[in-house]
């Protein structure tokens, strides 16, 4: 028996936006529907993002337990910061251990609607 990860829900108060940021920091194509935005990806697994009326942001890393978060390898930690905010992340560590020069490493992060996620370089 093998097991394949098929896709990664995240819950959020407001899709639109949770979507529209997934799909800028991945690419790739959303497909809609009242409930649930399919984001595909070449490479990854689909991400849903998923209605949740009442989704209240995990307090990670200062505060209670993160949920889960989700690491992605990248090839320049620099441009990859850059789409990540541009997209409207939010760094949950220090601004100034993000450097333009900086290629290695992690970045800690939290989408739109809260949900924690690294950059890793790779």
């Amino acid at each position: 028996m093998s097991i394949t990860l098929s896709s990664v829900i995240i819950d959020a108060a407001d899709i639109e936006a949770e979507s529209a940021f997934w799909h800028r920091l991945l690419g790739g194509s959303i497909t809609r529907t009242p409930t649930h935005h399919f984001i595909e990806a070449p490479g990854l697994p689909v991400v849903v993002v998923q209605a949740a009326p009442e989704h209240v942001a995990p307090s990670w890393p200062d505060g209670a337990s993160q949920q889960m978060h989700l690491d992605f390898g990248v090839g320049d930690l620099a441009a990859a910061d850059r789409t990540a905010t541009d997209a409207g992340a939010t760094r949950l560590r220090p601004t100034d251990e993000v450097t333009p020069e900086t290629r290695t490493g992690s970045r800690v992060y939290a989408s739109p609607a809260g949900h924690p996620f690294c950059l890793r370089a790779t």
